[in-house]
């Protein structure tokens, strides 16, 4: 079945906001596993809006499941990433003036430095993916680079409004997770992504491997618990596993 991410980052914006010790990411973590998250997402970030060296430290020492480490591309992060050893590296585009990651990853136009960094993270066996828009020319630029592992970015499918545009671009996610997979690439999928889009993707693409979801959960953490926000999205998944509708 689908395996569910969970990314704290929004409840180290909120222990940001005050430059306090809580609320801690790290106990939200171990919340969502014991709501059934299947790994744990953080990005740590050049500027370190949220997350912090410390709580990747302690995230790796601590959850059970498994850390997905979303990066850039730089020399700074890489090494924090090569001396924590996550399971995975998720690297991402990342712009200071930016709110949330915007779009996928520019395989094309990055290769050089994208390179160095794939080459460095796998020397120190960590599973290397790359975030990237469902776009196929940019599928073959990651299989070109070498990495398996992609996750398609969803935020246009899931700021879509209207039956025709939601469907279009699901049918744009579909045709690249089916590129994808057709490449023996493992396929996963994130942003945007919350309690009424989910099942949709869920429905028509049953073989995504993961779905990285952080804000709405992070969101309706506020009211019903971390524990209880993962069970009801882990629910959504595999309520609608069983139920692939053909587009």
């Amino acid at each position: 079945m689908t395996k569910l991410g969970i990314n704290v980052d929004h409840v180290a914006t909120l222990r940001q906001a005050r430059l306090i010790s809580e609320p801690d990411p790290v106990e939200a973590a171990i919340f969502a596993e014991h709501g059934g998250a299947d790994g744990v997402t953080v990005h740590l970030r050049e500027d370190r809006r949220h997350i912090q060296d410390k709580d990747v430290y302690l995230l790796k020492n601590i959850i059970k499941t498994r850390l997905n480490l979303e990066m850039a591309a730089s020399e700074e992060i890489l090494a924090v990433a090569c001396d924590v050893a996550p399971h995975m590296a998720t690297l991402v585009p990342e712009k200071r003036e930016e709110l949330t990651t915007e779009g996928g990853l520019d395989v094309i136009g990055n290769k050089k430095i994208l390179a160095k960094t794939i080459k460095k993270l796998k020397e120190n066996d960590i599973i290397v993916s790359l975030f990237i828009d469902p776009h196929v020319k940019q599928i073959d630029a990651a299989a070109d680079m070498g990495v398996d592992t992609v996750e398609l970015h969803t935020g246009n499918f899931a700021e879509a409004s209207g039956e025709k545009l939601i469907l279009s671009e699901l049918k744009i996610l579909v045709n690249a997770a089916n590129y994808a997979r057709n490449k023996n690439m493992v396929v996963n999928a994130g942003h945007g992504l919350n309690y009424r889009n989910t099942s949709i993707l869920v429905k028509n693409i049953p073989f995504l491997n993961e779905l990285n979801i952080g804000h709405s959960i992070v969101g309706r953490s506020v009211f019903v618990g971390m524990k209880n926000a993962v069970a009801e999205m882990k629910n959504i998944i595999s309520a609608n596993y069983n139920s692939y509708s053909s587009l």
